[in-house]
């Protein structure tokens, strides 16, 4: 028998600085904090189980691991401009867009500590 879960529930990320990382997923994606401790931020994001955690450990922010992105996939794939506009205008930068397919657009993008994030529609 498989073990019962609610799914992938978070993703602790290695960055510089938890509160600019909060600052930029708040602006971005609309997460809310709720656990704050002097070198980690966990907030709940937009999913119902979903939970980022910004961990300051710099001997790791920015390198290459096991994880290459995540993704959040979007209600509509018309807000896929908007969503990259919001991501630059927050401190974010563009890694490459495109298409899946006709109308399954994707885009990659980096935070401030390059963790790269995936936005598509499918």
């Amino acid at each position: 028998m498989a073990v019962r879960t609610h799914g992938l529930n978070h993703v602790a990320l290695a960055v510089k600085d938890p509160a600019r990382s909060l600052a930029f997923y708040e602006q971005v994606f609309g997460v809310e904090a709720y656990v704050r401790r002097e070198d980690e931020i966990q907030v709940k994001g937009p999913g119902a189980h979903d939970i980022l955690a910004f961990v300051r450990e710099d001997a790791f922010t920015g390198r290459e691991g096991a994880i290459r992105h995540f993704g959040f996939r979007l209600v509509d794939p018309d807000d896929i401009d908007a969503a990259v506009e919001t991501a630059l205008a927050a401190g974010g930068s563009s890694s490459r867009r495109g298409e899946f397919a006709p109308g399954l657009p994707f885009a990659f993008l980096l935070d401030p500590d390059g963790i790269e994030i995936e936005l598509w529609y499918e």
